[in-house]
């Protein structure tokens, strides 16, 4: 089947001790950022601090990284939907990144599931399977995740599901942050990617 030859895709094919231990990594990235990181940082400088406050683009950038690098690095529709359905469902339980509109995130899990799957299979796709360059494979990747999920919420709030007092947080949450934390996971992650590419 086409979709599954390009699920196992990958950079390169790692010993059995290299995948596990990337595998683990990358699964504790998607899991552990998005529920602890938020307190953690706000423990250590405060909650009205800069870095505090800006927790959700430290977070979406790191779980963005978790995605291209399962991406790049795993294979398999296992570990691939676990990585794209993991950081969304801790964000929720962990109830630190949007705080108290957490609860009205559940609303938007399907959506952000989609998202980061599109984010995934366009480097599975455009940059493995069919050559093109790493950046190219980010940016189709980033307007197609964005895209959804920014269209998806601004459906939903047609129906009036989101508080009123809360709408313009969240849309700019699914959104601007979305695109910022999308870019920089691109940007931060073509690091690793091009160290591995000499290391080949």
């Amino acid at each position: 089947m086409e979709n599954e030859r390009v699920i196992d895709k990958r950079v390169r094919e790692w010993s059995k001790g290299a995948d596990i231990a990337q595998t683990i990594i990358i699964f504790l990235l998607a899991l552990l950022v998005p529920t602890f990181l938020g307190e953690i940082l706000t423990k250590i400088f405060g909650a009205t601090s800069v870095i505090a406050t800006n927790s959700q683009i430290i977070i979406g950038t790191i779980v963005n990284m978790a995605l291209i690098m399962a991406a790049i690095n795993l294979k398999g529709w296992w570990k691939i939907i676990g990585v794209v359905t993991m950081p969304s469902i801790a964000t929720i339980l962990g109830g630190y990144v949007f705080g108290t509109s957490s609860v009205f995130m559940v609303y938007m899990i399907p959506a952000i599931w989609i998202g980061n799957f599109i984010l995934v299979y366009s480097y599975k796709l455009l940059m493995l399977d069919k050559n093109k360059n790493y950046f190219l494979a980010g940016i189709v990747g980033i307007i197609l995740k964005v895209l959804v999920i920014f269209s998806v919420f601004n459906l939903l709030n047609l129906f009036n599901i989101f508080p009123e007092k809360m709408v313009t947080m969240l849309q700019t949450s699914m959104g601007l942050t979305q695109l910022i934390t999308a870019s920089a996971g691109v940007v931060l992650t073509s690091i690793i990617y091009f160290v591995e590419k000499k290391l080949k």
